[in-house]
């Protein structure tokens, strides 16, 4: 692929679907808008629009039941609602990198209201609630509150300062008050309204959440024949596994992003990782063929693999074959080391199919907006258990679709335990959708998703397929109540059963294909 901005992988108006705990701040889209790129959206080609947001990073060591101390790291992207109000809101993901809890994640939202104090000092007050846990902690059925206040130093966009938190779990023995460290970087969130969705708007510069480019991986750890699990059985010689990587370029070579994957397989059913990515990639055949070398680290864990604390560290080298100006099959290779007292090393394969939406680099050619729809909400079905038993278990839901066509969608969703006694249970899924409008308030829809799943005591085997209908109520051009069922079943496992689901849906666009 050629270099420049012509690469598949870092052309400025390239945007992907972004996966897991990443989707997200598009919540913000339906909220007052903070500032316009212009001032009458009736004449001619008009910009995005914008708010100031903040990624978010936090570390902190939360005590368990018994004295036992966990490293918990949290991320989170927060987008200000409306105009000087300190306002926030956005999706977050908390999980254990120290300790011995490695695999304790949750996935959630947080509100937060920011407020200066004087000079260089500001205090911010939030509220995070999510689902999930793992590890084999005393969480309960998975609910997570996290209030929290802290006191900053905020200096040229960013952020430094201490934090006052609790952690609990409502209905879990998890109960900690603790103080961390915190560091917040400004940014922007710039989005097309969704009032605005069919007009032309100029295509120059990023939009969304500000990624380039989306990849789809297939994964297999190539294991030690030494490696025992947690449980004391053997490990899998190979562990398959199911991801989504996404990235932003930094520079004419270098790319960051984040990637989250989980196991799809029986025996290591609730292993996932997230990580924070680093690259550097060239040309090998212009226009055909790129190399490259990919970092990582981050928190991993769960499915009984021995872990320890979460940490873990991942290297690798990869080639991309272009097929086309925006698709592209990726070959990668390398090596996985958990960190600290954790047994787990592994090669790893993996290949991919790395998906760029371009647009032509910052020319400002007029364009109709990319819909996008981010929807939270909960959902519940009966749960087949390791212990013989189905019981009913409920989900929090983060999910985002991406409109490939004026009906036809895609989508990547995260779904954790809150209640139901199956805390660490979580499931990331891909899919497609069909959302036909029937008339200017009401609009029905169905899709089919799979994906990886597991954790807190359901049998699931690791893959999941979920198939559903939703009927939904369009409150605003950007806000939406939809309510839906279907069924879910696992591709080897008992777990099967009929799922009912309500959900707030959030639209927004991103320019240009972006």
């Amino acid at each position: 692929m050629p270099t420049g901005p012509k690469r598949l992988s870092s052309r400025p108006g390239a945007r992907p679907l972004v996966l897991v705990a990443l989707a997200c701040s598009a919540a913000l889209a339906g909220a007052p808008q903070a500032r316009a790129a212009d001032a009458d959206d009736t004449t001619g080609p008009t910009g995005a629009e914008a708010r100031q947001a903040h990624v978010r990073l936090g570390i902190e060591r939360v005590r368990f039941p018994g004295d036992e101390h966990v490293g918990m790291v949290g991320t989170t992207y927060l987008v200000d609602i409306g105009r000087d109000t300190g306002l926030s809101l956005g999706p977050a993901v908390y999980g254990a990198i120290t300790g011995k809890r490695g695999g304790f994640f949750t996935f959630g939202g947080e509100a937060a209201w920011r407020t200066r104090l004087i000079g260089p000092l500001a205090t911010e007050i939030g509220l995070y609630a999510g689902g999930g846990g793992g590890a084999a902690a005393p969480q309960g059925g998975g609910l997570m509150l996290r209030p929290h206040a802290d006191l900053l130093w905020v200096n040229d966009g960013y952020a430094f300062g201490v934090s006052v938190s609790k952690v609990k779990f409502p209905n879990g023995q998890i109960d900690s008050t603790q103080i961390g460290l915190v560091f917040d970087a400004g940014t922007d969130f710039n989005f097309v309204p969704a009032r605005r969705l069919g007009a032309p708007v100029q295509s120059g510069g990023r939009t969304g959440i500000g990624f380039d480019r989306m990849e789809i991986v297939l994964g297999t750890y190539l294991t030690r024949r030494s490696l025992v699990l947690n449980d004391g059985n053997p490990s899998p010689r190979t562990i398959r596994t199911l991801g989504v990587r996404a990235e932003r370029g930094w520079g004419r070579n270098a790319y960051w992003g984040v990637e989250a994957s989980g196991a799809a397989q029986s025996g290591v059913a609730g292993y996932a990782e997230y990580l924070v990515t680093a690259a550097i990639e060239d040309t090998l055949v212009k226009g055909i063929v790129d190399a490259g070398a990919r970092i990582g680290f981050g928190m991993s864990g769960g499915g009984n693999i021995p872990v320890g604390g979460g940490a873990l560290a991942k290297a690798s080298v990869y080639g991309l074959v272009r097929a086309s100006e925006n698709l592209a099959v990726s070959l990668e290779g390398g090596v996985a080391s958990s960190m600290g007292a954790g047994k787990f090393r592994a090669g790893s394969l993996g290949v991919g199919v790395v998906w760029a939406f371009d647009a032509p680099a910052g020319n400002q050619v007029a364009a109709r907006a990319v819909r996008n729809d981010f929807s939270f909400g909960v959902e519940q079905f009966n749960a087949a258990r390791r212990d013989g038993s189905t019981r009913l278990l409920q989900a929090d839901v983060l999910k985002i679709d991406r409109f490939v066509t004026p009906n036809a969608y895609l989508t990547g969703q995260v779904h954790s335990a809150v209640a139901g006694g199956a805390g660490g249970y979580s499931a990331a899924l891909i899919g497609a959708g069909w959302l036909q409008p029937l008339g200017p308030f009401l609009h029905v829809g169905a899709e089919a998703l799979a994906g990886a799943s597991g954790g807190g005591g359901v049998d699931s085997h690791g893959f999941i397929g979920q198939a559903q209908g939703f009927v939904g109520w369009q409150a605003t051009p950007a806000i939406a109540v939809r309510v839906g069922g279907g069924r879910i079943k696992a591709g080897r496992g008992p777990l099967a059963g009929n799922v009912v689901n309500a959900l707030v849906t959030f639209t927004y666009g991103v320019s240009s294909g972006g």
